[in-house]
């Protein structure tokens, strides 16, 4: 999903065995923090994480870790981290396949694309800043992704729901954050997030291609339920973005601007308060006709007292 899906790319050059300071077991379980390493330390929301899969290459060091949560068999979240160790390596030949890998991809990439919702991005010589937020199209990414390097990562993916019997949302939101610079400390890392939308509160969808979602941005305009949803997952994701700056050590000068996305609400994460969440119920009942304006009012007032 795509959440596993990540377009997070191996420099191919020749492969060794390494080791990495911090070890990862495919099924161990996490909580409370992802210690990716002594750098990217991300927290976790609450609930149950396992690691789903991790691939590494030798020359240059690259690692790739997946995690994800679980729900009643059905997958809430996806996190994936990619770090590439470069600094020293081939810097003339290095940094080129880099840039090419990010910005000439034909099926994803740090530049504008019709199914991205937002973009922002810092580019200057081989340094870039980029965050990219989406919906996705589960089923496509799992199945049939448009690019075919994909199609591995994905049949990892389908192992883990398979073994699992797990199921998956048709449309996840995700976001994208990646940093690298040569000045400071020629590490690449990219991290991806996947979430389903029901975490933070969504309206129900009726459409379900990453081109007829009620999410993508030729169509959300016609659903202000899911363009609200879709700004406070923007909101969740510059704060994310601002923290990772600061877990890669970004200079100030590299770093977005992100302040106007963010929203002065409470509403980007699901919320473990039940009276909160009794009347969200009620108010989607409202919403969908089953509850009169009185009614609505009634059973809202009640609940406040």
């Amino acid at each position: 999903m795509k959440f596993f899906f990540i377009i997070i790319l191996f420099i191919s050059f020749n492969v060794s065995s390494i080791s990495y300071a911090k070890s990862f077991i495919i099924g161990e379980e996490l909580s409370d923090y992802f210690n990716y390493n002594k750098h990217v330390k991300i927290k976790l929301s609450p609930g149950a994480w396992h690691v789903i899969r991790k691939a590494a290459e030798g020359v240059p060091r690259q690692q790739i870790v997946g995690i994800g949560k679980v729900e009643n068999r059905e997958i809430q979240e996806v996190i994936e981290v990619y770090e590439g160790k470069l600094a020293g390596y081939y810097v003339k030949y290095v940094d080129p396949i880099i840039i090419e890998l990010v910005f000439k991809n034909q099926y994803d990439g740090c530049y504008e694309r019709a199914e991205y919702y937002l973009l922002e991005l810092y580019r200057k010589g081989s340094t870039f800043n980029c965050m990219i937020v989406r919906h996705t199209d589960m089923t496509k990414l799992l199945n049939y992704p448009d690019d075919p390097e994909d199609r591995g990562i994905a049949s990892a993916y389908n192992f883990w729901i398979k073994s699992k019997n797990l199921t998956h949302p048709k449309i996840m939101l995700e976001s994208y954050h990646t940093y690298f610079s040569r000045l400071a400390g020629g590490r690449w890392y990219q991290i991806v997030r996947f979430i389903n939308p029901k975490i933070i509160n969504a309206p129900k969808s009726n459409f379900f291609t990453e081109e007829t979602s009620e999410y993508h941005k030729h169509n959300i305009s016609q659903f202000p339920d899911h363009s609200e949803t879709m700004n406070r997952w923007i909101s969740n994701s510059s704060k994310f973005h601002m923290e990772f700056e600061t877990m890669t050590k970004a200079k100030n000068r590299h770093k977005l601007l992100l302040d106007k996305y963010i929203l002065n609400i409470k509403t980007e994460v699901k919320s473990e308060d039940p009276i909160l969440d009794q009347l969200n119920k009620l108010n989607d009942l409202y919403k969908s006709g089953a509850l009169t304006k009185e009614e609505f009012e009634k059973a809202k007032k009640r609940l406040l007292n």
